[in-house]
C-alpha cells in the first residue's frame, strides 16, 4: 500500500511538472500546434496534437456530415485563410496559463502567397488558440471558441437530417406509392424554407420530387415519378416528428398562382430552385449518391427514359 502511494505521488509530481512549463516553452509548443489548425481540411496526423473531444468534433464536421451541407456553411471548414488561395503565416505573441492544465495562446496570422511573399492587402489578424495539458502533453483543445460553433452546427444538422429522413419516408409511402412501382423509390428534397412556429409544430416549404427506379445492372432506370412542391406541417408524433399535412401546388394553369399563395415570402427562393434544371439535377445526383452509399448498392449510373445515362462517380460530379 505504501509503495502504491509513493508511485501515485511520483506520477502526480511528474504530471504536474510536465504541465507546469515556462511561458517560453508554452510559446514553442503553441507554435507547433499552429501547424495543425484545420483549414479547408483536417489532417489525420493532427489527432496527436488535439484533445480527443476536439478532434472528434472536427472529424465529424469535415468527414461525417452529408457533403451537400458543406457549401451552405462553408465558413465552418476554414479557420484562418478564408477562400483567397493564400497560406497562413503564424506568430505566437504570448501564452497565458488560466490554470495548471489550461492555457490560451494569442497568435497573429498574416496571409502569404505560395511563393512565400506576403499579401500586402491582408491585415494581420489576432486569434486565440486554446491548449490543455493531457497526460503531461499540451494539446490544442479549441480555436477561437470554434468548437462550440461546430457542436451547434452538428446538432442542427442531425436534426435537419432526421427531418429529411422523415420527409423522405413520407414521400415514399404517401406519394411514391401512387406511381408505377419499381425496385426503389428515392425522393429529391430541395428545402426552400422552414419555420418553427410553436414548440410542437413547424413548417417546411420545398421543391420535392419523387422517382421510382428499376435496377438494371449498375444503372437505375427511371420508371415513374414527378414533382410535388408545397408546404408541409411537421408536428410531434409518437415518438418522433411526423408530417401532419401537405399542401401541394396545383398542376396546369393554376400552378403559379398556387405556388405564390403557398410559398408566400419564400416564393422567389422556391422559383430559383424549381426553374433551374441544372441545380435540380445536381441535387438529384448528389442525393442519389448519398442514398447508394448509405444502402451499399453497386450502382454507378441513373438514366431517365429517352436520355443518356448519367454517371454518379465522385470524379465526375
Amino acid at each position: 500500500m505504501i509503495m502504491k502511494k509513493i508511485l501515485f505521488t511520483i506520477l502526480v509530481v511528474l504530471t504536474f511538472s510536465a504541465c507546469n512549463n515556462s511561458e517560453e516553452q508554452l510559446k514553442k509548443r503553441a507554435n507547433e500546434l499552429c501547424q495543425f489548425i484545420p483549414d479547408h481540411e483536417l489532417l489525420e496526423r493532427s489527432k496527436n496534437y488535439m484533445t480527443e473531444d476536439f478532434y472528434a468534433v472536427l472529424d465529424t464536421m469535415f468527414y461525417r456530415l452529408p457533403e451537400h451541407e458543406a457549401m451552405d456553411h462553408e465558413w465552418l471548414y476554414y479557420f484562418v485563410t478564408g477562400n483567397g488561395g493564400t497560406i497562413a503565416d503564424y506568430e505566437v505573441q504570448s501564452v497565458e496559463k488560466t490554470d495548471e492544465t489550461h492555457a490560451v495562446a494569442t497568435i497573429l496570422v498574416r496571409q502569404k502567397w505560395e511563393d512565400g511573399s506576403f499579401d500586402e492587402n491582408s491585415d494581420i489578424e489576432e486569434h486565440r488558440l486554446y491548449m490543455e495539458c493531457v497526460n503531461g502533453e499540451w494539446l490544442m483543445s479549441d480555436f477561437d471558441e470554434h468548437k462550440a460553433d461546430c457542436i451547434r452546427y452538428i446538432a442542427n444538422n442531425r436534426m435537419e437530417q432526421a427531418w429529411r429522413d422523415m420527409i423522405s419516408d413520407y414521400l415514399v409511402k404517401e406519394i411514391g406509392s401512387q406511381y408505377t412501382q419499381a425496385d426503389l423509390c428515392v425522393p429529391v428534397l430541395m428545402i426552400a424554407a422552414q419555420e418553427d412556429c410553436e414548440t410542437e409544430i413547424a413548417w417546411v416549404w420545398g421543391d420535392f420530387w419523387v422517382f421510382n427506379y428499376r435496377i438494371a445492372g449498375d444503372t437505375l432506370k427511371t420508371v415513374s415519378g414527378g414533382n410535388h412542391s408545397g408546404k408541409m406541417q411537421i408536428c410531434t408524433g409518437d415518438p418522433y416528428w411526423k408530417v401532419c399535412s401537405f399542401e401541394q401546388t396545383e398542376d396546369g394553369a393554376g400552378n403559379d398562382a398556387s405556388a405564390r399563395r403557398i410559398f408566400g415570402d419564400h416564393y422567389d427562393i422556391y422559383m430559383n430552385m424549381h426553374s433551374n434544371e441544372a441545380v435540380r439535377e445536381a441535387v438529384r445526383k448528389e442525393q442519389l449518391r448519398e442514398y447508394i452509399q448509405r444502402n451499399h448498392l453497386n450502382i454507378h449510373f441513373y438514366q431517365d427514359y429517352g436520355w443518356p445515362a448519367v454517371t454518379l462517380n465522385n470524379s465526375d460530379s
